[in-house]
């Protein structure tokens, strides 16, 4: 019998991107136009307001998500270097260390010691960045990835409340961004839960509630202030 197991964790540095850029896309975007709207804009404002949120904000998740994971990137080379540096001059006692990682992880120290005097021989660096250090090929930081997944995420989910609100009445177009808004919210919730193997109800429920919350403050601010934009 073949045993076959599918696991997910090797799609959360691009998956948590993707979501998140979508996320703030739709829930930024929808509240921006819904808090301009309710200061009773135009709808040629309320557009002009939309589209500058959509640029601004792919470009400030593409910057912030470039700059982040480049920082993690750094640390994990920096890190890498000075297990580089320490297996060059402490080779015994590297050694040493991975065969106590191993022991506390339950292996006899017969066992242990075999095990990383092997993948000394075989890989010192990559057996102590994955075991010693905890840097794994599916973990490890890639900026680019997560800066073009990012704004392109925000894009795609700014599209949809912007898009509405160009194609519907102007009378109605408050009620339709935020119909749609979360509807879309609620989708892109469930599928990036069953995604990562997770709860799809739970998923699709978190990020209605917090858009719901975004967009009934702006609103309110909207509406308070009611000024023209």
């Amino acid at each position: 019998m073949s045993h076959n197991e599918t696991h997910k964790s090797h799609r959360t540095g691009w998956l948590r991107a993707s979501v998140l850029g979508a996320n703030d896309g739709i829930v930024s975007t929808a509240s921006l136009i819904i808090g301009v709207a309710a200061a009773n804009t135009p709808q040629s404002g309320i557009l002009l307001a939309g589209v500058a949120g959509l640029v601004a904000g792919a470009m400030s998740m593409a910057a912030g998500e470039y700059v982040s994971v480049s920082s993690q990137a750094d640390t994990e080379n920096a890190d890498l270097e000075i297990e580089r540096k320490s297996l060059a001059e402490n080779p015994e006692a590297e050694r040493q260390e991975l065969s106590d990682i191993y022991q506390a992880r339950g292996l006899t120290p017969e066992l242990a010691a075999e095990v990383a005097t092997q993948l000394t021989a075989s890989d010192a660096l990559g057996a102590h960045a994955r075991d010693d250090i905890g840097i794994s090929e599916n973990s490890k930081a890639n900026p680019i990835q997560a800066a073009f997944s990012s704004a392109a995420a925000f894009t795609l989910g700014a599209a949809c409340p912007l898009l509405t609100a160009w194609l519907v009445p102007e009378e109605r177009l408050m009620y339709w961004v935020i119909g749609l808004s979360l509807a879309v919210l609620a989708m892109l919730g469930a599928a990036a839960a069953r995604m990562g193997g997770a709860s799809m109800i739970r998923g699709a429920t978190r990020v209605t509630f917090w858009g719901t919350l975004a967009i009934l403050i702006t609103a309110l601010v909207g509406h308070f202030f009611d000024v023209m934009v």
